[in-house]
């Protein structure tokens, strides 16, 4: 988004706003929650990775059917309706595993080659995006450069959730600290507490013990 603004301003335009628009519907069950995203959200803009004077914030009321290019093709038409005059489209939108095969079922670039011949679309400027990844060289996220393929460093989402659950941290530069500490907050959350954990076996033992009274009302 950062990048894609600084192209417009070199196209001429004065005072170009992103829209921040996250999904608002139901997700995958391992995807993190809305509520936890937004706080990231808020994260990014407070450390100045966007700028809050240019960037609105709005949830896309949506849920995520994961339906390969006729989905990428509603998100766009969506934004839209939405005041959008532009739309990034970077790596598989919105596509899935194979069901059978290891590999995905959409190639990676699919959603840009769909939304290049998508009718109903001509209002809206479809801007293809670079492959991102992690430059070792400058500390920080930048585009992929394949003559020095070594230099970077492609971090999943999967394997960002796996660092954030077992507390590691990722490289410098790959995300602003304020959202990496809310995403490590969230697993936390998840994680029972040793209080909760003891008290549970007590509480079952005196459910199904006829012989010993239990005020539940009062230790709740």
């Amino acid at each position: 988004m950062t990048d894609t603004r600084h192209r417009l301003l070199e196209m001429g335009y004065k005072n170009p706003i992103l829209l921040l628009h996250p999904l608002g519907g139901y997700t995958k069950a391992d995807d993190v929650p809305l509520s936890w995203r937004m706080k990231q959200h808020e994260k990014v803009l407070e450390d100045g990775v966007l700028d809050p004077e240019t960037t609105v914030v709005s949830i896309f009321p949506s849920p995520m059917h994961y339906a390969g290019p006729t989905e990428v093709q509603w998100h766009a038409k969506a934004r839209i309706n939405a005041g959008a005059n532009f739309y990034i489209v970077g790596r598989d939108p919105a596509g899935m595993g194979h069901p059978i095969e290891k590999r995905d079922l959409y190639d990676a670039d699919h959603g840009k080659r769909v939304l290049s011949m998508a009718p109903g679309l001509e209002r809206l400027n479809i801007l293809p995006f670079r492959v991102a990844a992690y430059d070792k060289t400058q500390g920080k996220m930048a585009f992929f450069d394949p003559s020095r393929a070594h230099d970077f460093l492609f971090i999943s989402g999967t394997k960002m959730r796996a660092l954030a659950k077992n507390k590691e941290n990722p490289p410098d530069g790959f995300m602003c600290p304020g959202g990496w500490k809310v995403l490590v907050k969230y697993y936390d959350s998840l994680t029972p507490s040793t209080t909760e954990g003891s008290m549970k076996p007590f509480r079952l033992r005196q459910m199904y013990d006829e012989d010993t009274p239990y005020d539940w009302e009062e230790h709740i």
